[in-house]
């Protein structure tokens, strides 16, 4: 009977490459294998009788409503032209250096990043305001389409993300869960504060080798950069200090209320919306157009986030049902190497079920089903959050289903290929793959500030 969670995970998967909505796969699929197991005699129709408590606690769970005001800020700001201000003032500033653009490109990605959390929005913010102007000052266009793409994707890693967010949430359950199984009962556990305290070391790490990168580029391959910089009579420290002063103010307001424990996550994300919302009153982007947008975009990503919970949540219980996690658990520990192998097994899943879903149904059904069997094999919960994360924002990049790739490819000029763009993104992608080997090495640098936050 085992085996037939391991049939319901391929079929799931085999019904979504078809092109069907993800939500209603993973709950009818599920629901269709519970019902030929019940006719069956392989599944105990009891273990749905949980269902509906566990469908109301997803939408009645406070650390969710984190989600759609996240969403909100992040589409408010999309929509204010703060990341245009910015990126205008920061490039005509370092114009004079080669690749002062570039370097831009990346910090306003970063700003950018920490200050919505929403990689689509990102990639094609940045690929409509800076990828022209790049091609025009010179860069090469695998490496302009692969600077923009990786930047996008810092929204994954750098908090408040809306994927830790979730994987907050999920991790959480998961936590719990296995110190029940190890009868614990102890009422510690891990949150969403957790993971932003320890995503902010490997965020920055990952943007400084960006940077690194494109300075070995400009030194060791030159043709793909600009032959010199460019003046700019226009470029003063105050106009940045203006433009820098309302995303850092905003960051600041988010992520400090959380570190200096004036605010949980879910309050914070409140007082993010309200910020946006006020940054774009005062720059007179509110307006009946906008606001409409702005509405819309947050209840289609907010119903889309629920709605894939709640498949996830059917997923799981009838995964459970058959008994899939009792063999994962019998595989993960019987394997050679005991728990380096597991995570090898789980990172390597994770990368290839990035190439065809997205992190948010990867966090809601396979994190939930391999974290407990990892946390009772020891793994640290944050440390696994921050590397599921980082993972997650590698799958985005990976050709040919990177989903940043798709983004960009939406907004590029007709005259860079889709080959560039692939060909762009691969050192970006050995590039995170090095920060995933320097967390697996040195878990400090993501263990080490959360434990002084969270003494």
């Amino acid at each position: 009977m085992e085996y037939l969670s391991i049939l319901l995970f391929v079929v799931v998967c085999a019904v979504l490459l078809l092109g069907y909505p993800v939500a209603l796969t993973m709950a009818g699929v599920s629901l269709l294998f519970a019902g030929i197991g019940i006719l069956f005699g392989a599944f105990d129709a009891s273990d749905l009788l949980s269902a509906p408590s566990r469908l109301f606690g997803i939408v009645n769970n406070t650390t969710l409503i984190a989600v759609p005001l996240f969403v909100l800020m992040g589409v408010v700001l999309e929509k204010s032209k703060i990341a245009e201000d910015l990126l205008v003032t920061m490039s005509a500033l370092m114009g004079r250096f080669k690749t002062g653009l570039g370097v831009s490109v990346v910090l306003v990605g970063m700003l950018l990043a920490a200050s919505t959390g929403i990689v689509g929005a990102t990639v094609v913010t940045m690929g409509l305001l800076s990828l022209p102007t790049m091609l025009n000052r010179g860069y090469s266009p695998q490496l302009a389409t692969g600077t923009i793409c990786a930047t996008g994707t810092l929204g994954q890693i750098i908090p408040p993300s809306i994927a830790l967010v979730l994987l907050g949430d999920v991790l959480s359950s998961a936590y719990q869960k296995a110190q029940l199984d190890l009868g614990n009962f102890s009422p510690d556990s891990i949150s969403v504060g957790d993971l932003f305290v320890g995503a902010l070391i490997p965020g920055l790490i990952l943007v400084l080798m960006y940077l690194v990168y494109l300075f070995f580029v400009s030194r060791f391959s030159p043709s793909q950069v600009p032959t010199k910089g460019q003046e700019n009579e226009h470029a003063d420290l105050f106009r940045l200090l203006i433009a820098l002063l309302p995303p850092l103010l905003l960051i600041f307001a988010v992520l400090g209320s959380i570190l200096l424990g004036f605010a949980t996550p879910t309050e914070a994300a409140g007082v993010g919306a309200l910020g946006a919302l006020l940054l774009a009153a005062l720059k007179k982007q509110i307006n009946k157009k906008n606001t409409a947008y702005i509405v819309q975009e947050t209840t289609k990503v907010t119903s889309m986030v629920f709605l894939i919970l709640i498949g996830a949540s059917i997923f799981s219980l009838v995964f459970r049902g058959f008994g899939g996690e009792t063999l994962l658990k019998e595989i993960f520990t019987n394997l050679p190497g005991g728990v380096v192998t597991a995570m090898l097994v789980v990172m390597l899943l994770i990368f290839l079920l990035g190439f065809i879903l997205d992190f948010i149904e990867i966090t809601f059904v396979v994190v939930p089903i391999v974290a407990p069997i990892l946390i009772i094999m020891g793994v640290d919960p944050v440390w696994l959050g921050i590397m599921i994360a980082v993972n997650l924002q590698t799958s985005f990049l990976t050709p040919p289903f990177g989903f940043a790739l798709f983004y960009l490819r939406g907004v590029a000029p007709k005259s860079v290929k889709t080959e560039q763009i692939y060909k762009g993104v691969i050192p970006f992608i050995g590039i995170q793959i090095l920060l995933l080997v320097i967390m697996s090495i040195y878990p400090e640098t993501v263990t080490w500030l959360v434990d002084i936050v969270y003494p």
